[in-house]
This record gives structure tokens, sequence and C-alpha cells, in this order.
């Protein structure tokens, strides 16, 4: 799903593993207790998307765009967040 538009979207509690998702466009998605695990969202855009809940362990997130999303209860074990815009994020 590389360079899809996923804007708005609903992928409440969807199963990602390692999907590969660099440079999606997310913006406003809602991926409350997604599992992102070992995903690839290089350069996406996750702007004021909803997280809240979701697993990203070991996902790479490099250069994507988090501002203004919700983070509440995400996790981030091991995540890369090299270079990602954390402006704005919500964390409770």
């Amino acid at each position: 799903m590389s360079n899809a538009d996923l804007s708005d979207a609903c992928l409440q509690q969807a199963d990602l593993r390692n999907g590969t998702l660099h440079n999606t466009n997310l913006v406003g998605a809602n991926l409350q207790q997604i599992n992102l695990t070992g995903a690839d969202l290089r350069n996406a855009d996750l702007t004021n998307a909803n997280l809240s809940g979701a697993n990203l362990t070991d996902t790479e997130l490099s250069g994507s765009n988090l501002s203004g999303a919700i983070l509440t209860d995400a996790i981030f074990d091991h995540a890369d967040l090299n270079n990602a815009d954390l402006t704005n994020i919500q964390l409770n």
C-alpha cells in the first residue's frame, strides 16, 4: 500500500504487522488500537491521525509527519522516529 491515499480511513483494530505503508497519506485516519508492529511507514503523513492504543513496536517512522496525532497509550518500543515531525502530538 505504499503511496496510497488512506486519508480519513477507519482502520481501527486492523492488523497490519510488517506492512509496507511508506509515503502513505493517513491524514486524519482512525488507527485506534491498530497493530503496526514492524511496519514501514517511512515518510508517511499521519497528521491528525488517531493512534490511541496503537502498537508501533519496531515500526519504521523516520521522516513521518505525526503532527497533531493522538498517541494516547500507543506503544513505540524500538520504533524509529528519526526526523519525524512530532509537533503538537497528544499523549493523554
